[in-house]
């Protein structure tokens, strides 16, 4: 549960939109009032074109019965090009519209005017509340819990969308697919709960050795881990494999095996999986299974540089 006593408005900005120019920078001033960023739009059609040209907006907050573009189009509009927006609509006392009609169409809450600072704020509360639950359940929806990187479910789908980015861009894509050696005698010899933590630690090195919020790491399943990694040669790709099996030998006393692949024009996921997973078994026939004890050393993972 989200703790509505702390919340960050500091990350926010909203968009009022009002043709009445009083009511319209009246909320303004409210929202400034709370340390909320806020603008206002006189219509629909310049409200869109702020949100097009000025950007980083998370609040739309607009009256319902405007000439031109009306409240009910601004928010199916808003709703189709920024599916993350929070949406307030504002209805007079003289309703046109049904609360169903309002929420159908994209809004996330509405609130009947005059309204109060305090009902305002107790409404982007509540709308930050939902929005911020609902994106820690999606991430937990992706999350593997264990070490923490994304599961195989996300794995698919992201690899989908780098490859038509890929093609669209002509770009270079890679993929790592690893094997912790001899991991069920590790297991055997430890215990689980020390395979557990064989686990954890790796995924910890696996996103140390990747680019935050360009590449990404995966538990593709039990001991096996995936990563993709953007606009990435071969020979990059295979420099950060032996990077992170360096690391893992070093910290974790065991070795992985890995199966790499570079994506052409002509391969599909599957197929690009399938390459790196023959080269990953051909990996792990060629190398010894061994493993030592498990070292301390906690040392920096340095980034690998592309080329």
């Amino acid at each position: 549960m989200i703790n509505i006593q702390h919340i960050d408005y500091t990350t926010e900005r909203c968009l009022v939109v009002d043709d009445e120019k009083q009511v319209r920078e009246s909320t303004v001033e409210s929202l400034l009032l709370l340390d909320l960023d806020a603008d206002g739009a006189e219509s629909g059609e310049v409200a869109l074109g702020m949100l097009k040209n000025a950007g980083n907006f998370t609040f739309l907050i607009t009256d319902m019965i405007m000439p031109g573009m009306d409240g009910l189009a601004l928010i199916e509009r808003t709703r189709k090009l920024y599916p993350e927006m929070c949406i307030i609509a504002m209805t007079g006392k003289a309703k046109s519209y049904k609360y169903t009609d309002v929420i159908n169409s994209g809004a996330t809450d509405f609130i009947n005017k005059p309204f109060s600072t305090d009902e305002l704020e107790a409404k982007i509360r509540r709308a930050i509340v939902e929005r911020n639950t609902k994106a820690e359940l999606n991430r937990l929806s992706i999350t593997d819990s264990l070490t923490g990187l994304f599961n195989q479910r996300h794995f698919y789908t992201r690899l989908r969308e780098e490859i038509v980015r890929a093609n669209r861009q002509k770009r270079e894509l890679s993929l790592i697919l690893l094997d912790l050696d001899d991991f069920k005698g590790y297991n055997d010899t430890h215990g689980h709960l020390a395979g557990d933590e064989i686990l954890s630690k790796t995924g910890g090195i696996i996103h140390a050795s990747i680019r935050e919020d360009v590449d990404s790491g995966y538990r593709y399943g039990g001991d096996e881990f995936a990563v993709i990694l953007i606009d990435t040669s071969d020979t990059a790709a295979e420099e950060i494999g032996r990077r992170i099996d360096a690391v893992i030998r070093e910290r974790l006393g065991i070795s992985a095996s890995m199966g790499f692949s570079q994506f052409s024009e002509d391969m599909s996921a599957e197929s690009f999986v399938n390459t790196a997973d023959k080269n990953l078994y051909k990996s792990k026939e060629n190398r010894p299974q061994t493993h030592t004890t498990v070292s301390t050393n906690e040392a920096p993972i340095s980034q690998v540089p592309r080329p």
